[in-house]
């Protein structure tokens, strides 16, 4: 899943984005307000994780910005500010959760995982789909009971797949969503990992919908 945060610290930027990729999410960063809010506008993310202490613009004025233009995006709160008010105002902004820092990345991952379910209807960590168990949690995959082992990019495609039931999703979309800025986002790859998933889950799990994409019925 395709996060943006927008954080000013880089050693708390660097921790967040090093956590969050482990925990199997895709990161872009900006360190001010100004980009933060251009990225958010205009780029695709499941979640972002908004510093409110930010240069340039403050993060509550760019939450404000977003929800007055719809963009619905789940916002998770990354604040050093204790006092209840500052939660509150955030939360009448627009924003779904906050965190205080100091956090522990686990728990930004957990409640980020939480927003992207709940945004998506998905009450449940555990994604149910044609005999695969994914527990969003642990990162454990099982199919008809047996495990199987996943790559984390198989992972990344499939938690994006099992969130989108029945919707076509285009190769650029996937690519989008599983690489990071600097990586290499060739069509051919995603053609890759869609085969592998097909292997190890089944061949007709996931559907070539020709000239759109792929969709998972």
């Amino acid at each position: 899943m395709r996060v943006l945060l927008v954080e000013d610290d880089n050693e708390i930027a660097k921790r967040l984005m090093a956590g969050l990729s482990q925990a199997g999410f895709t990161v872009e960063r900006a360190d001010n307000g100004t980009d933060g809010y251009t990225m958010g506008l205009d780029e695709e993310y499941a979640a972002a994780v908004l510093d409110l202490g930010l240069p340039e613009m403050q993060g509550i004025d760019v939450l404000k910005r977003w929800r007055a233009a719809h963009r619905t995006l789940p916002v998770l709160i990354l604040t050093a500010r204790g006092t209840w008010a500052e939660k509150v105002d955030g939360l009448n902004a627009g924003a779904d959760d906050y965190v205080t820092k100091p956090f522990h990345v686990p728990e930004v991952a957990a409640r980020l995982r939480a927003l992207v379910r709940r945004a998506s209807g998905i009450a449940s960590a555990v994604l149910t789909h044609r005999g695969i168990e994914l527990d969003t949690g642990s990162g454990s995959v099982l199919l008809n009971g047996t495990p199987v082992k996943l790559t984390a990019r198989e992972m990344k495609m499939l938690t994006y797949f099992l969130h989108r039931i029945g919707r076509i999703v285009s190769q650029a979309e996937l690519a989008e969503h599983l690489y990071a800025l600097e990586d290499s986002r060739e069509s051919n790859t995603i053609e890759v990992y869609v085969s592998r998933l097909r292997r190890k889950l089944g061949s007709d799990i996931i559907t070539t919908v020709r000239g759109l994409g792929y969709r998972m019925d």
